[in-house]
């Protein structure tokens, strides 16, 4: 069974940058597609970046790309969510979620993915 946490959420002002970490144990976690979601507040849990096993494929939604990078470090049993040029309405609590035999087009899918974490708040003030 793995096990996700996040880490590296915080208080960040609009055009700052944080990064998110999520650490897995309990499992293979270099077989396992890697994602991020996030929720904001009254709002559903929408995908924002995912990462293939080996690192070489990612997806990123539309709001993001640009701003936002996504890389793992399989040694270390850790994905990544750099966030850079935050926006208010980047304040979202911020998930973790992992997978196996994810195929590319379910990659930004929710009920993709079986192992989540239980979420780190990032809140960007105007």
């Amino acid at each position: 069974q793995v096990q996700l946490v996040e880490s590296g959420g915080g208080l960040v002002q609009a055009g700052g940058s944080l990064r998110l970490s999520c650490a897995a144990s309990g499992g293979t976690f270099s077989r396992y597609t890697v994602a991020w979601f996030s929720q904001g507040p009254g709002k559903e849990r929408e995908f924002v970046a995912a990462i293939r096993s080996s690192g070489g494929t990612t997806r990123y939604t539309d709001s993001v790309k640009g701003r936002f990078t996504i890389s793992r470090d399989n040694a270390k049993n850790t994905v990544y969510l750099q966030m850079n040029s935050l926006k208010p309405e980047d304040t979202a609590l911020y998930y973790c979620a992992a997978g196996s035999g994810i195929i590319l087009s379910s990659m930004v899918r929710r009920d993709s993915y079986i192992h989540w974490g239980q979420g780190t708040q990032v809140t960007v003030s105007s």
